[in-house]
C-alpha cells in the first residue's frame, strides 16, 4: 500500500534555481583541501551565508550501527589537512560512537551557492598537549560552560522548582561553576574537553544545476595521492 505523504512546494522560485556549474578544469587537482579551502573563502564572502564554518557531524556505534548526528562548527584545518573541532568528549554521545567506531562524516551545505561538500574519514582525538593549546584560545564564557555541563547527561528536574522540567539543576552548576572560578583568571581544562581530527580519505564536491542534473565530484585518497572521479547526481 503507498503512503500519502505531505509533499513541500520547492520555495524560491525561478530566482532560487542554481545557476553554477561544476567541470574537472574548474577543481584544484592537486588536493581537494586546497579545493575545499577555495568554496570555503567564498562562501565565507557570501552576503547570504552566516555561518559557513557550521556542518553536519554524523558518528555511528558499533556493534548497533546506529547513527546519530549533530551540527557542529569546523574550528579550522590543520597544516596537514585535518578538519578540526573542540566539544566534550568524554560524556556526549559522539565520544561513545567514537570510542567503538573512529569513522565519521561531515556535510557542509551552503545553499546560497547551492553547494555541498561531504567529508568522510577517520576521527582521531587530539594529545593533551594540542587539546590545552586549543582550550586556551577559547573565550571564557565557553571555558565555564565545559565545566558546567556534562553533555548528554540527564537533568533530573527538582521538585521544589513549580514547573522545572530539569533546567535549574544546569542554572544551578553553572552559577556554581561561575562561583567557583570567579577569581581564577586562567580557567583550567576539564578532563572532559577535548579537539577532534577528522582525517580525510573521501571528499565530495557538489555544484547543483538548475536542470536537476548536478555536477558531483569525489577525490578518494589512494596513499599519498588524490584519485578524482566524476559522479552521477
Amino acid at each position: 500500500m503507498c503512503r500519502s505523504f505531505l509533499r513541500f512546494p520547492r520555495t524560491g522560485g525561478a530566482a532560487g534555481l542554481p545557476k553554477g556549474t561544476l567541470s574537472l578544469t574548474d577543481l584544484d587537482q592537486s588536493s581537494p583541501i586546497l579545493q575545499f579551502k577555495n568554496w570555503f573563502s567564498i562562501a565565507k564572502d557570501e552576503a547570504c551565508i552566516a555561518d559557513p564554518e557550521v556542518c553536519t557531524l554524523s558518528t555511528a556505534h558499533l556493534p548497533s550501527g546506529r547513527i546519530s548526528s549533530r551540527v557542529v562548527q569546523l574550528k579550522g584545518i590543520s597544516d596537514e589537512g585535518e578538519f578540526v573541532f573542540f566539544s566534550n568528549f568524554g560524556t556526549s554521545r559522539k565520544a561513545i560512537d567514537l570510542a567503538s567506531n573512529e569513522h565519521v562524516a561531515l556535510v557542509f551545505y551552503w545553499g546560497a551557492l547551492h553547494r555541498q561538500v561531504r567529508v568522510e574519514g577517520k576521527g582521531r582525538l587530539c594529545d593533551d598537549d594540542e587539546r590545552q593549546q586549543y582550550f586556551s584560545t577559547t573565550l571564557r564564557r565557553s571555558k565555564l560552560c565545559s565545566w558546567a555541563s556534562p553533555q548528554s547527561a540527564v537533568l533530573q528536574p527538582d521538585g521544589q522548582v513549580p514547573e522545572d522540567d530539569g533546567r535549574a539543576q544546569l542554572d544551578a552548576r553553572a552559577a556554581e561553576t561561575e562561583k567557583r572560578f570567579e577569581d581564577v583568571e586562567d580557567v583550567p581544562m576539564p578532563s572532559t574537553w577535548g579537539a577532534l581530527r577528522v582525517v580525510p580519505d573521501r571528499i565530495e564536491f557538489w555544484q547543483g544545476r538548475a536542470e536537476r542534473l548536478h555536477d558531483r565530484f569525489v577525490y578518494i585518497r589512494e596513499g599519498e595521492v588524490w584519485k578524482i572521479d566524476r559522479l552521477s547526481p
